[in-house]
């Protein structure tokens, strides 16, 4: 075989691993990454499309040679990496004029004459990072010496303002329990308008995966709310990262599966449950909840969420014949992408079809995994202007995964070894791997 084809073969199947591993959990994630070699390795450390746990997983578990690959992907975003923003760029910050006045008066001395201790940094943090990092990043730039263990404690004591914290992640070498200390708050807090930066951010610097994240952060209200979390303005996930933060959240709700009583207990219990969602999950699914620790109704934004989350019974199909043959132009690409990219556009704006519709019925199945071949090319990976329709695709093929993959690495790895050159659907192709009754539920 010469070469060409080995560098292109490898390239395809780098592709459809970062497709696979989008939908797969972080154990899984890894047994995949260890069976590739090196070259399919090095092309799927330059994709596009290669999800930001997966990434994280890779710098934390990878060797030198990823790094360097990773470090010149341009689609990897506001990662600290050589050649990409994190905390050399921070430090290039000029400390505003009147701010160490300010800082003097506060302390009681001059910062200059020594380095801040944690009791002095954590005080001038809670007050100086409300909102934004802005001002947490200048007196950062103070000399300090900071001691984990102490930050932690005090944090739980009386928690730093989302500002601070965010700062924190950006440019402080912290330890990953300090991390996740960071990201636990009392139940009796309120979430501001800021409260969910430090968590995107964590995730977006490399801190933790998504998985880690729903393990972690408290109390479970808020995984929840991170879970389904609005597209206003300002630090938010991007498209990609909220697929992959539902995925993750939906794999904690897998024990409640569809029994309408538990998920009412959730809903009922999540608002006063001070710990993550896990544990609320198991209590839940348990009987050992117990009463809610408050008589407060959930909040809007915790009942939308949660809806989103919840299994719902699939609609009754509409449109009638047209349905049905925009159903079968999936199983039937059009003389060029273009094209097919107009028409499956122009049959989701009109609502003949959705994405999980594309997911279970275009073909290949590599094709209906990577959102350009259906809904044509952007000029960024981490947005799109149809994105129900990437959601609502990427939590299809979510469900499907999970219940035809389970938790077996090796089957995993034969859907991605298949992947590249399979030329029936995804369903289909489950079915093949598993050798199983079929996965697909057509409406």
């Amino acid at each position: 075989m010469s070469t060409a084809v080995e560098d292109r073969d490898s390239r395809r199947l780098a592709r459809c691993v970062a497709h696979v591993l989008r939908h797969a959990s972080d154990h899984i994630a890894l047994a995949l990454l260890h069976r590739l070699d090196r070259p399919t390795r090095k092309y799927l450390c330059r994709d596009e499309w290669l999800p930001a746990s997966a990434v994280t997983l890779l710098l934390r578990h990878g060797g030198e040679a990823d790094r360097h690959y990773i470090a010149r992907n341009p689609h990897v975003v506001g990662r600290p990496l050589p050649g990409l923003p994190g905390p050399a760029r921070y430090a290039r910050r000029r400390t505003p004029a009147g701010l160490l006045p300010l800082l003097r008066a506060e302390l009681g001395r001059d910062p200059a004459d020594g380095p801040l201790t944690t009791g002095e940094l954590t005080g001038l943090l809670r007050r100086h990072g409300i909102r934004r990092p802005r001002a947490a990043l200048d007196v950062l730039r103070l000399p300090y010496e900071l001691d984990p263990e102490q930050l932690a404690a005090e944090h739980a004591r009386r928690p730093l303002p989302p500002g601070s914290t965010e700062a924190l992640l950006l440019v402080a070498d912290l330890p990953g329990r300090t991390v996740r200390a960071l990201l636990t708050a009392p139940v009796a807090v309120e979430d501001g308008p800021s409260w969910h930066r430090p968590a995107v951010r964590a995730v977006r610097m490399g801190r933790l995966t998504h998985e880690e994240l729903v393990a972690r952060v408290a109390p479970a209200r808020r995984t929840l709310l991170l879970g389904h979390l609005p597209a206003y303005p300002g630090l938010r996930w991007t498209l990609p990262e909220q697929a992959g933060m539902r995925a993750a959240v939906t794999r904690a709700l897998a024990p409640l599966a569809d029994d309408p009583r538990l998920w009412s207990e959730l809903l009922r219990h999540a608002p006063g449950f001070p710990g993550p969602l896990p544990e609320l999950v198991a209590a839940v699914t348990a009987g050992t909840a117990g009463s809610p620790a408050g008589s407060d109704a959930p909040h809007d934004d915790l009942v939308r969420a949660v809806r989103r989350l919840a299994p719902t019974a699939a609609e009754p199909a509409t449109g009638g014949v047209e349905r049905e043959l925009a159903l079968a132009s999936l199983a039937v690409p059009m003389e060029t992408v273009e094209e097919d990219v107009r028409w499956v556009r122009d049959c989701l704006d009109r609502g003949l079809l959705t994405g999980a519709d594309v997911i279970r019925h275009k073909l290949p199945a590599c094709w209906a995994l990577d959102e350009e071949h259906w809904l044509g090319a952007v000029d960024h990976p981490d947005r799109h202007d149809r994105p129900g329709a990437v959601l609502a695709a990427r939590a299809e093929a979510d469900r499907l995964f999970a219940l035809a993959l389970g938790e077996d690495p090796d089957a995993w790895w034969r859907v991605a070894r298949t992947l590249p050159d399979f030329a029936g659907t995804l369903p289909h192709l489950l079915l093949r791997v598993t050798d199983g009754d079929s996965v697909s539920t057509r409406p």
